[in-house]
């Protein structure tokens, strides 16, 4: 099944409708964690590491969908942790299939074809697939044989029963790049609907530091892959591409991806903001200071340097900050 039109539409009004009504911060896609756990260890993930006293805890469908609503972004990306293991997932999916906003699964493959069985296709659903290279580089980066050739199995499954597949691959420090385009190459044969690909950002909690690629290092790899005389189907917004190639530079947009995890809502950004609000998060969603993301000037400047500097803000220093925006 090909992207929908659909999509590309109602985002282009949802972004067209913001900037109308001034709104000049608004989420675009949430990123919801119903849990942490995962059935792999993968050497480069840092959730595993750092939920780890709360590996078992888990969201509720009703949690999941009021986090869903108060951020208001029409595209939802549900990742973790390992989501399939999360025994109400086809619930969660369902719920927010019916507010007809999009939903894309991140999953490592190992549970996807029993969740097949659970959540039917639509044109709002689609699987995207953790690969990492063909099955020596994959293997030895999940620490498991064998989860190659469930992955590439389940992808297949998917395609032939009317499922909008893509996949997820991560470049770190080392990665072969001839191998890399192999896979790309191979998935796109295979007809999936596109390949999403983007550095590895570095995770503190992550033993080893080597692994997090360097951004000069970032772009010779990807000036490389990227070339667009391949024939190989990218997901990732041409843009996005160029970005990575180092051909263009971009502002940081901390406020558009609000991430929902099982301790609740992640300041902005999602690698700089340690700090975790389980009750209201005020700092990334419109219920609470969305005010912030319709107005330019110091108190902005300042959330977002306090931010950089691992500051925490409490409720009432935010709500001051959009009292003196508004007085401005």
């Amino acid at each position: 099944m090909a992207r929908p039109i659909e999509m590309a539409l109602r985002l282009a009004w949802y972004i067209a409708r913001n900037k109308i009504t001034g709104h000049k911060r608004f989420p675009l896609v949430t990123m919801l964690e119903p849990l942490e756990k995962c059935n792999l260890a993968c050497e480069g993930c840092g959730r595993i590491r750092e939920y780890e006293p709360v590996i078992d805890k888990m969201l509720t469908v009703d949690q999941c969908i009021a986090a869903v609503e108060e951020s208001g972004a029409p595209i939802v990306s549900i990742a973790g942790g390992e989501p399939t293991l999360h025994p109400e997932i086809d619930e969660i999916v369902a719920k927010i299939i019916a507010q007809k906003r999009f939903v894309y699964l991140c999953t490592n493959a190992l549970l996807m074809e029993r969740v097949m069985k659970r959540i039917p296709a639509s044109k709002y659903f689609a699987f995207v697939v953790h690969l990492d290279g063909m099955e020596e580089a994959h293997d030895a980066s999940v620490y498991r044989k064998g989860v190659f050739k469930i992955a590439v199995r389940a992808i297949k499954a998917g395609i032939e029963q009317g499922y909008r597949v893509t996949t997820n691959t991560t470049v770190f420090n080392g990665s072969d790049e001839e191998d890399l385009v192999s896979m790309f190459e191979m998935l796109t044969e295979m007809g999936i609907e596109g390949c999403n690909v983007s550095p590895g950002y570095q995770f503190d909690s992550v033993p080893n530091q080597e692994l997090f690629i360097s951004r000069k290092n970032a772009r010779r790899v990807f000036k490389n892959v990227l070339d667009p005389k391949r024939k190989i189907r990218f997901y990732n917004n041409p843009l996005y591409l160029e970005f990575l190639r180092g051909n263009r530079d971009y502002q940081c947009t901390a406020w558009s991806n609000p991430t929902y995890t099982t301790m609740g809502w992640r300041e902005p950004c999602y690698l700089i903001g340690d700090k975790l609000h389980a009750v209201g998060q005020r700092l990334a969603v419109r219920r609470a200071v969305g005010a912030l993301w319709r107005w330019e000037g110091p108190a902005l400047r300042q959330l977002h340097d306090a931010l950089r500097l691992r500051v925490s803000i409490d409720i009432r220093s935010a709500q001051e900050s959009v009292g003196r925006a508004q007085a401005a």
